[in-house]
């Protein structure tokens, strides 16, 4: 949808398993020259992704996990990559809205490569099944 006409190579990369937030972000900023290259990073993943809440169909989202979506849509806007390294540690319902952290890591590999870019913008699809952003 970003780029219909476009012919566009794809490279696939897959984080390791024992990957923690600021290993995730430096993983990002360690890509971030190839931007000059005209290279397009996009992180894919999962602002809220708590499968144990799962609801099949549900358009209802749970209040925690729009706040933590709400929190890190914030932090992204303001540029706040601290804040974003830290989210799973210091976020509203952090823990409960993402029990474990591998569809979060994904966002900051993208923030670590775009740190010295343009500034953000947010594609947001909402909440799915309760829990899902």
């Amino acid at each position: 949808h970003l780029y219909p006409d476009a012919d566009v190579p794809v490279f696939q990369v897959s984080l390791p398993a024992w990957l923690d937030a600021d290993g995730a972000y430096d993983y990002g900023r360690a890509l971030a020259p190839l931007a000059d290259e005209g290279v397009l990073i996009v992180g894919s993943g999962s602002l809220t992704h708590n499968l144990y809440e799962f609801r099949l169909g549900d358009p209802h989202a749970e209040a925690y996990a729009a706040e933590f979506a709400h929190w890190v849509r914030d932090a992204v806007l303001a540029g706040n990559h601290q804040r974003l390294r830290q989210a799973l540690a210091i976020g509203p319902h952090a823990r409960r809205a993402h029990p474990t952290a591998e569809h979060y890591l994904p966002l900051l590999v993208a923030a670590g490569a775009a740190a010295q870019a343009l500034p953000a913008s947010v594609i947001e699809g909402g909440i799915l099944h309760g829990v899902l952003s």
